[in-house]
């Protein structure tokens, strides 16, 4: 898969509408201008309202699809129509061409394309937004979901990270965990490692090199044969003294810290519960200072129950559906269920305790009247503080067909869906990160508190 970067800035919504792009058979992108940018949500492809376009956002990358044909819309009747060849190069093929978004950005359609044979190889495990050209730039269907700047690109410079981060290794050579975060950042370009070696925002505490759930869409775990794996798991369980030696100077000298069990680099930290307790008990013996963090599949609230006694300060819940069959075709669990899911949300809100739902967002999936409703149950029953709009790192075609998910109509609409859950539901907040604790500068709180670029 061919990946280029084109970022682009200004302007609110395309004058008219973007057109196709594609990529030719030496990996550039061109655009096709009779036809127009189409989007798709679930199976069906449409085109995407105006309003809902904005320019690619810096930072986000652009990915061409092998083995997949580029499908945009007639300009005339409207209806898809599928590029089978290069139009400034006859015979010569061409693949689609989708968007990877920066983080704190939601798509809103995902990128249609049409399969050049039956079985296609399943896509790698990113997210594959609607991509389009117009005026000189080029334009996703998505909205940025979080003001928090904690992850844009302009905020690394990158030379910085390099020193800082090589002379922190070579000061503490026997810390495993924070020789893997060094390669976490340097390797892979880890943000969250990243604001780490910065002293700032969110940093990782990845501890568990196992998990009880095989994810359909699992980052750093993937069967042989099946599309390959994102980053490196870690391969060891680190030491209490290690998780501190991490977790309290970021803590202590950090601006808005936030220090988070459960990384793309780990399975699941509930399995470890006593070297978390420990570290949790021993971080808030040192420093009251920050945010302790767990993001987990919550499939043990009992440890769940041991971890906010001890001082755990917020928990993030990843899933796929509110609906119980759809969630256990994609986790996959091995000793646990949806049931043991709610519990620890349950647990963890009784002790007076942040909990965010950390949900995955496929448009045609999470915007279907049947699955709002359960999640509204959710909310209802639960009451979390945070839904995280996240979106989905899968290939779409394989995720509907591993879930079940039949139907073919188009959902609500991203925006609609979110506009209902926030009528449904005032006082929950959405966004990207998880959230500082802590005092919060007043214009963030405004913006959160408004809706700032979510749609509202």
């Amino acid at each position: 898969m061919t990946r280029r970067r084109r970022p682009a800035a200004g302007g609110l919504h395309p004058a008219a509408a973007p057109s196709l792009v594609y990529a030719n058979s030496r990996g550039e992108i061109l655009d096709a201008p009779d036809l127009a940018m189409a989007g798709r949500s679930g199976r069906q492809i449409l085109a995407p309202a105006r309003q809902d376009l904005i320019p690619l956002p810096p930072g986000s990358e652009l990915f061409a699809l092998p083995e997949r044909l580029p499908v945009g819309l007639d300009r005339a009747s409207g209806r898809p129509q599928t590029l089978t060849g290069d139009p400034l190069v006859p015979g010569e093929p061409v693949q689609a061409v989708a968007a990877f978004l920066a983080p704190a950005h939601t798509a809103i359609l995902t990128a249609p394309w049409h399969p050049r044979r039956p079985e296609l190889p399943a896509l790698p495990l990113f997210a594959y937004t609607a991509v389009g050209w117009h005026a000189g730039r080029f334009w996703v269907a998505a909205f940025r979901s979080d003001p928090e700047p904690r992850q844009d690109p302009d905020r690394f410079d990158l030379p910085l990270i390099r020193r800082r981060t090589t002379s922190r290794l070579s000061r503490e050579p026997d810390n495993r965990l924070l020789q893997h975060l060094g390669h976490c950042c340097l390797t892979y370009g880890c943000p969250a490692a990243r604001n780490l070696f910065l002293s700032r925002w969110e940093a990782p505490l990845p501890t568990s090199p196992s998990c009880n759930a095989r994810c359909l869409g699992c980052i750093s775990l993937q069967p042989a044969g099946c599309c390959p794996s994102t980053q490196e798991r870690i391969r060891f369980r680190p030491t209490e003294a290690e998780v501190l030696g991490v977790a309290l100077p970021h803590l202590e000298k950090a601006s808005r810290p936030v220090v988070s069990f459960g990384q793309g680099c780990e399975g699941e930290p509930l399995l470890g519960a006593d070297l978390l307790a420990g570290s949790v008990q021993a971080i808030r013996r040192a420093t009251s200072r920050g945010t302790v963090n767990l993001n987990s599949n919550a499939s043990r609230p009992e440890a769940v129950a041991r971890l906010a006694a001890a001082g755990l300060d917020s928990l993030r819940v990843s899933l796929n559906s509110a609906r119980p069959d759809r969630y256990q075709r994609y986790y996959r669990p091995q000793d646990y269920d949806f049931g043991q899911v709610l519990d620890s949300i349950r647990t963890m809100k009784a002790a007076g305790r942040f909990v965010s739902l950390n949900y995955f967002i496929l448009p045609g999936f999470s915007d279907q009247p049947a699955e709002l409703a359960a999640l509204s149950a959710l909310i209802a029953d639960l009451s979390p503080d945070l839904i995280q709009l996240r979106n989905l790192n899968m290939d779409p075609d394989w995720y509907l067909a591993a879930v079940g998910e039949a139907d073919d109509a188009p959902g609500l609409g991203i925006r609609a869906w979110l506009a209902e859950l926030r009528r449904r539901f005032p006082h929950l907040r959405f966004g990207y990160f998880n959230p500082f604790l802590g005092d919060e500068p007043q214009n963030v709180q405004q913006r959160m508190s408004k809706g700032e670029g979510t749609g509202r």
